[in-house]
């Protein structure tokens, strides 16, 4: 299984337009993070968790000229405002298969409309495959994905299990029951916003407890702002096991 990231930066990326905040003036590629979102290829599969505003851009970054879904956290813009851009995708493969809580169908339906329309729908508009995702394993390609239930302030949002693979987003808290879930992982990627507490979002601290519990072999931090502070600094104070990911990083499991 190999694991791209394709964006590991917060809801505004790195740098902020129009911030003068050291981090975001940095000259380290490592320091510029697009919105957060990871390719997942197994076997002769492709998936994207998450497509924000910039999936495009991600796209065309690593030469990606295939997916064979995507699969939804929740339905913030960061995570969903990319998906007209699944077109180049429609037009050579079809229907493209999308998985999501019924809560974040609705959502996209209400900004997409026009990408959801059976009648009278814009010939130029891409078509797509609904796979409505509860809290129980479901079917991706040829494999079964395992959600992860968690919570972003008050919002509910899923993380996913991919073999011995997880991949956790804007979690504020998980429970003990959900924990059990991610047991015996080789691979965690979990985010870690900044230094200070966050009303929606691990800090840095909670990240690192959180790996604890879980206790994977390696775990890898994203969804991060310019208030973490500097990659290489980071990286330096972070657990011989725990690294800092970055844009268009690839890992293999």
């Amino acid at each position: 299984m190999k694991i791209t990231f394709l964006g590991t930066g917060t809801s505004q990326g790195i740098p902020i337009i129009g911030s003068k905040h050291p981090v975001c003036l940095s000259e380290n590629p490592k320091d510029k993070r697009l919105r957060v979102s990871v390719l997942v290829e197994w076997d002769n599969y492709v998936f994207v968790v998450d497509c924000g505003p910039d999936f495009r851009q991600q796209m065309l970054q690593n030469e990606c000229d295939k997916i064979d879904g995507i699969i939804f956290t929740h339905e913030h813009a960061d995570h969903t405002m990319g998906l007209d851009d699944i077109r180049p995708f429609f037009f050579r493969q079809g229907n493209i298969p999308l998985y999501a809580h019924k809560r974040v169908f609705a959502s996209l339906e209400r900004r997409f409309d026009y990408i959801f329309e059976t009648e009278n729908k814009y010939p130029g508009a891409p078509s797509v495959i609904k796979n409505e995702i509860e809290n129980k394993p479901f079917l991706a390609g040829n494999l079964e994905v395992l959600p992860i239930n968690g919570f972003h302030n008050k919002l509910q949002v899923f993380g996913f299990r991919f073999k011995d693979f997880a991949y956790l987003t804007d979690m504020k808290t998980v429970n003990d029951e959900e924990v059990e879930k991610l047991k015996d992982l080789d691979t965690l990627v979990v985010n870690a916003l900044r230094i200070d507490p966050h009303i929606s979002h691990f800090n840095l601290k909670e990240a690192l407890e959180f790996i604890i519990k879980v206790n994977p072999k390696r775990a890898y931090l994203t969804h991060i702002s310019h208030m973490l502070g500097f990659h290489n600094e980071v990286q330096q104070s972070l657990p011989t096991n725990v690294f800092l990911a970055y844009d268009n990083l690839q890992i293999t499991i």
